[in-house]
């Protein structure tokens, strides 16, 4: 009997003694997952990344379990690039043609080959908006000649493209690459209202999504209006730059605007450093879409950010995880080497 006894008190030490085991093996497997601090470059708080930024850095601290996201203004995409090199950021806002121009080595990027970054999604498009003072007599940008300009911070994603889009009629205000026709003055887009509206600068090249709050700025002051581009201009800018495309600008669209503009437009995008976890990229990627109606409070740009348009001007490489999302959802990738 004591023989049983004992069997029996040994099979109970083992139940018990198997429950303690699971019970620590299940309560490993839930403990905090890994941390990942996701900090995210965006521009200037003028435009439109500042805003989306830190709307995409709520959606990613509240709904990933591990993820805390913040954002931080910067002066823009090639700050962005060098930010991602230096592992100073893990996600950024960016215009695709500047980031083609890092990836493939070209352009403003040419012997500065930068390739520790990858594309995750295309966001929407960037509207190029050349704004001209009344006052000046400014009928079509070939007008801008002689006179002074903010065409963006230095080297900022911006003044690049105002140097393709002002050289597009003629125009250059960089002594560096030969004769001048054109004076410039290199701030940021709230600075560049605030100048405009002083009467300081007689124009400024403004890129930016629908709407823009700088543009709001200066055009609800009366001083200013925006100005078309050129049918012929618009063909020759896009066929010179590929990434760009004609977009116009819906009359209303900014106080005292009543007529349709005619620009062009590059599409902005996410991009992410190569070396992020995959699954990580893949939760971040997913969230984007999940909570899109919070994504397009922060900011309406983003109301063009769905999964049609993902791969919508996508002419980098794409993240394994982000790949994968885009995947399972039948969006076809760009095969880019």
């Amino acid at each position: 009997m004591e023989g049983n006894i004992l069997r029996r008190n040994n099979r109970l030490f083992a139940i018990v003694l198997i429950a303690i085991m699971v019970m620590a093996l299940l309560t490993g497997c839930t403990r905090d997952p890994k941390e990942y601090v996701i900090r995210i470059a965006t521009a200037t708080t003028g435009g439109v990344y500042y805003p989306l930024g830190n709307t995409l850095g709520q959606i990613w601290s509240k709904n990933i379990p591990g993820v805390k996201a913040a954002a931080q203004a910067t002066a823009g995409t090639p700050q962005n690039i060098e930010l991602m090199q230096n592992k100073e950021v893990e996600i950024a806002f960016a215009q695709n043609g500047i980031a083609y121009y890092a990836y493939t080595g070209t352009g403003t990027y040419a012997d500065k080959k930068v390739t520790t970054f990858r594309g995750m999604l295309a966001l929407y498009p960037n509207v190029m908006h050349v704004i001209a003072a009344k006052n000046a007599n400014i009928k079509t940008v070939a007008d801008f000649k002689d006179k002074k300009i903010v065409p963006g911070t230095v080297a900022s994603a911006t003044e690049i493209n105002s140097r393709e889009i002002f050289g597009a009629f003629g125009l250059n205000y960089r002594s560096e690459t030969g004769a001048t026709n054109l004076k410039a003055d290199y701030v940021g887009y709230n600075e560049a209202a605030d100048l405009m509206k002083d009467g300081h600068v007689q124009g400024a090249q403004v890129a930016g999504g629908i709407p823009t709050a700088a543009v709001m700025d200066v055009m609800a002051s009366g001083v200013a209006e925006l100005l078309s581009l050129g049918d012929v201009e618009i063909e020759a800018i896009v066929k010179q730059y590929p990434w760009y495309f004609p977009i116009t600008i819906p009359a209303g669209t900014y106080p005292n605007q009543p007529n349709e503009v005619k620009t062009v437009a590059v599409s902005n995008i996410l991009i992410v450093r190569a070396d992020l976890d995959e699954d990580v990229v893949y939760k971040l990627t997913k969230a984007v879409y999940d909570y899109s109606a919070d994504f397009v409070a922060g900011h309406r740009a983003a109301k063009d950010a769905t999964l049609e348009n993902a791969m919508k001007g996508m002419i980098i490489p794409v993240h394994p995880g982000a790949a994968k999302f885009f995947r399972e959802k039948g969006i076809k990738i760009p095969v880019i080497n």
